[in-house]
């Protein structure tokens, strides 16, 4: 009786298989630690971290408005008769904008020049009175009360006398007060009472009138950007003006840039418990009125700095599970992960705060073809500025777009 080997007994064509995959397991590595047959490196390009100071600019968005802004109103009561400007145009500080009926004032002011003469006729009698009466005092040839009589009647008399001067003056600036004038120089607005309207004095409101020149905008900074400059001012990451002097641009709705500039000349204290902001305010010259009240803008701050910052270009910052990397060259010519922590934006580059030090090759172009510990070969920058093939010369073949 034969007995039969338990081993199961395994095909040519299974033995193979078998090789195979062994084959694939044993040459495994790391994904992108070594070129696959041999093949060179991928080639990508890199830029050198060279820290250095550069402007810090900040943007808000504001609202213009005049630097002054002032209610016309009546200071007497009366009907309005005229008025003197044209609506919406350019008027001077003392210009006359309305006409209050003078006649009722007119009478009043001549009413009380009239009082006056005569209180100062009775000074006048008193006076002569008192001068005629102390050498007969000093002879002892009156009483004394009837001297002291004269004299209380003089100085009654010239009580009397002041009474009416403030009495002319008040009847002379109501006469005056019949011309409503404009307090400042500047645009005037509509008309609010007409012709003919019964003007309760200070009681109703006739117009406006706005100086333009200089300009305000208006805008506000949340108390969380307000936290992180000072805490980038107090970590020596930010230098701000002094006395928060800043230089203040404007962009215009239709995004071009106004021409003139100004400065930041009011911060407020109090934050606002609605918008979580603190009102602050910048002045600029509008010799030209382009600038309107009203008008929705972009507020741009200068003046700050950064000292040493740390450049990136945005397309070499990736993100990953664990949050924003960079691609650096180390020693030994192989990729490596960097975390990396971000600030804000400089034109087309990224401020890294923390994660890439001066010195550091970070990978700019080609991170697409590597990966962490992948060896690379870090491209010739001067390839890219060969001088052009001469005319029949076959065109280089393009490359791939990298990110």
């Amino acid at each position: 009786m034969k007995i039969q080997n338990s081993i199961p007994r395994v095909s040519v064509s299974g033995w193979f298989v078998f090789a195979l995959v062994a084959l694939l397991l044993s040459g495994c590595e790391r994904a992108g630690s070594q070129p696959p047959n041999g093949m060179p490196p991928p080639e990508v390009s890199v830029v050198t971290i060279e820290p250095k100071n550069i402007p810090a600019t900040f943007e808000y968005t504001g609202q213009t408005a005049g630097s002054r802004e002032v209610e016309v109103r009546a200071r007497v009561t009366g009907i309005l008769l005229k008025r003197n400007y044209s609506e919406g145009g350019t008027v001077t500080q003392g210009q006359s904008l309305f006409t209050i009926d003078p006649a009722l004032y007119n009478a009043a002011f001549k009413r009380s020049e009239a009082d006056l003469g005569a209180v100062q006729a009775r000074f006048q009698q008193s006076h002569r009175e008192v001068l005629r009466l102390k050498p007969l005092f000093k002879a002892k040839a009156i009483s004394q009360k009837e001297y002291d009589d004269a004299v209380s009647n003089e100085a009654i008399a010239a009580a009397d006398v002041k009474a009416a001067r403030a009495r002319v003056t008040e009847a002379r600036l109501n006469l005056e007060y019949t011309q409503v004038e404009s307090p400042i120089s500047g645009i005037a607005g509509r008309g609010l009472r007409s012709e003919g309207n019964y003007v309760t004095g200070p009681d109703v409101l006739l117009t406006t009138v706005t100086q333009i020149d200089p300009m305000y905008v208006l805008f506000g900074i949340s108390d969380e950007e307000r936290l992180k400059l000072h805490r980038e001012s107090e970590a020596g990451r930010l230098i701000l003006p002094k006395d928060g002097n800043f230089d203040v641009n404007v962009k215009l709705a239709e995004g071009g840039l106004y021409p003139k500039s100004g400065k930041m000349n009011f911060t407020g204290v109090r934050v606002s418990g609605t918008t979580g902001t603190s009102e602050a305010r910048a002045e600029l010259p509008n010799p030209n009125g382009l600038l309107r009240p009203g008008t929705f803008v972009r507020v741009i701050l200068g003046g700050a700095q950064r000292p040493n910052a740390i450049l990136v270009p945005q397309r070499a910052v990736l993100e990953g599970p664990q949050g924003k990397f960079v691609y650096i060259v180390n020693a030994e010519n192989k990729a490596e992960a960097r975390p990396v922590q971000l600030g804000d934006w400089q034109d087309d580059d990224w401020i890294i705060t923390a994660g890439v030090n001066a010195g550091d090759k970070v990978i700019v172009d080609g991170v697409m073809k590597i990966g962490p510990g992948a060896p690379v070969r870090i491209a010739d920058p001067n390839s890219a500025k060969a001088p052009p093939g001469k005319p029949g010369d076959k065109p280089p073949a393009s490359k791939p777009a990298t990110k």
